[in-house]
């Protein structure tokens, strides 16, 4: 198998230019993994059709409403992702739910070759009473809410408390601590949405802890986040150095990212904070943030009027084991930490699409092997959905090109018959219309895009996302 980025075999290039065959392949999700997965098929395959289709009316997913809006250059793909729904070979098909608007088994009856590239829409539960009081959010949500997820768009969250604590120590656990404690200044320039950003100016969150089960061993996020929310300005770090004590002789021969970024929570830790500049004695004291470490979420405490979240009871751990297979074993010692504002950052969870597919719920994912459905040939998965909420964009493109080499190797091999033609979105448009469904395409989108960045232009930022599918179908007069 030629490797994620490198060349098919010269047979397997001249198969693939041969003129006469006309695979339709179908990518259900429009974020990394769906159209990583069509541009690497109609990068290696001269005659392949590929049409994405999307519930939502605006595609690119995660990169337009997980990527955190201070990160513009990580949404540069979305150039690439455009260039690959120019191709005359592409289709983009925007606002039809797989499952519901039509079935998995309908699509396969239109296409040669389906791939389920969509992502993880729900999140995992702390399974701990007092997680559904007001005050507690899933970092999904919170997320969701600032980049203008629309099922997120009316979420309102309470930030009138002083200290925020979010569960967990990944990249999504820091993006939301520092769009909780950045200047808003900061944030104005951004595509964060209005009302958000309207929430955040009357924000009295000047606290924010980040709690995880593990140790500082243990962290998921990486060195970029952490060094970003070090230097963020008007916030200061507050690291215990108790907690890194014997761990430099620890990481001494730990790979090289794990040991640079304990070495810089180390140092970190042992900074002397920077006294207040002489004249802002009187100035508000600044923002703060925390890591702690070794605790395990016990239950959200009420206030007295069992109304809304007060704080949070943990249960101090002990690690069992060492370096990532570490478990957290609780001690028996508790320890109860005010905040009126939680947000839960433990991981994103696929859900089952449709009866038709297997779908593991234990792991949350398709059981498949290198992006093959199991037991039902002519079904692939890329993606999260296919590995679990894992790693960055780069991860899901190498995990996307290695699904797309399946499909093309499947093609190649006689595995997936394509003498009999597909009538692909033919078929499909007119289940759709039976049942009520007008898709959006990829020129509606880019309608949509160019009144976003108008009205953007206008608050001096890069776009203002439109966050009601009802207005967005306005604009393209649906």
């Amino acid at each position: 198998m030629a490797g994620a980025g490198g060349r098919a075999p010269l047979g397997l290039r001249r198969w693939l230019s041969s003129p006469a065959l006309a695979p339709r392949v179908c990518v259900v999700g429009s974020g990394p993994a769906g159209f990583y997965t069509a541009q690497h098929i109609l990068k290696h395959h001269g005659g392949a059709l590929v049409d994405i289709y999307e519930k939502l009316p605006v595609p690119f997913g995660l990169v337009r409403f997980g990527v955190a809006p201070d990160h513009p250059e990580v949404k540069n793909v979305i150039n690439t992702f455009t260039q690959t729904a120019h191709s005359e070979r592409c289709a983009y098909y925007g606002n039809v739910t797989v499952g519901r608007d039509v079935t998995v088994p309908e699509l396969q009856q239109a296409y040669h070759a389906v791939v389920l590239s969509y992502g993880a829409e729900d999140n995992r539960v702390l399974g701990i009473p007092g997680e559904n009081l007001p005050g507690v959010y899933t970092a999904r949500a919170f997320v969701g809410w600032y980049n203008g997820l629309p099922e997120n768009r009316d979420l309102r969250p309470d930030l009138t408390c002083e200290t925020a604590l979010i569960l967990g120590h990944g990249n999504v656990a820091l993006d939301i601590a520092r769009i909780l404690l950045s200047p808003l200044q900061l944030l104005r320039k951004t595509d964060i949405t209005d009302s958000s950003l309207a929430a955040l100016a009357c924000s009295k969150v000047k606290r924010v802890w980040l709690v995880g089960r593990r140790g500082p061993l243990q962290v998921a996020f990486t060195i970029k986040e952490l060094r970003e929310m070090i230097n963020l300005p008007g916030a200061r770090a507050v690291l215990d150095p108790a907690d890194f004590t014997g761990l430099e002789s620890a990481v001494k021969d730990a790979p090289r990212p794990r040991k640079r970024l304990t070495e810089l929570m180390i140092k970190t830790a042992l900074e002397k904070p920077v006294e207040m500049q002489a004249g802002a004695a009187g100035a508000a004291a600044p923002r703060e943030w925390g890591l702690k470490f070794q605790r395990s979420p016990q239950e959200v405490l009420p206030t007295a009027d069992g109304r809304r979240a007060r704080g949070i009871r943990m249960a101090l751990t002990c690690l069992e084991g060492s370096g990532d297979s570490a478990k957290a074993i609780p001690t028996g010692d508790v320890e109860e930490l005010e905040c009126g504002l939680v947000l839960s950052s433990i991981g994103y969870r696929s859900l089952p699409l449709d009866p038709a597919v297997p779908f593991d719920s234990q792991r949350g994912v398709i059981p498949n092997s290198s992006g093959r459905v199991e037991g039902v040939p002519g079904l692939y998965c890329s993606g999260w959905v296919k590995r679990g909420p894992t790693g960055v964009i780069i991860t899901t493109m190498n995990d996307s090109f290695d699904t797309a080499q399946s499909v093309l190797e499947d093609l190649q091999g006689g595995v997936l018959d394509i003498s009999p033609s597909r009538e692909g979105f033919g078929l499909v448009e007119s289940i759709l219309r039976s049942r009520g469904v007008r898709p959006v395409s990829f020129s509606d989108w880019e309608k949509i895009d160019a009144a976003e960045v108008a009205r953007g232009k206008a608050a001096g930022k890069p776009r203002e996302k439109i966050v009601d599918p009802a207005e967005m179908l306005r604009i393209i007069g649906h």
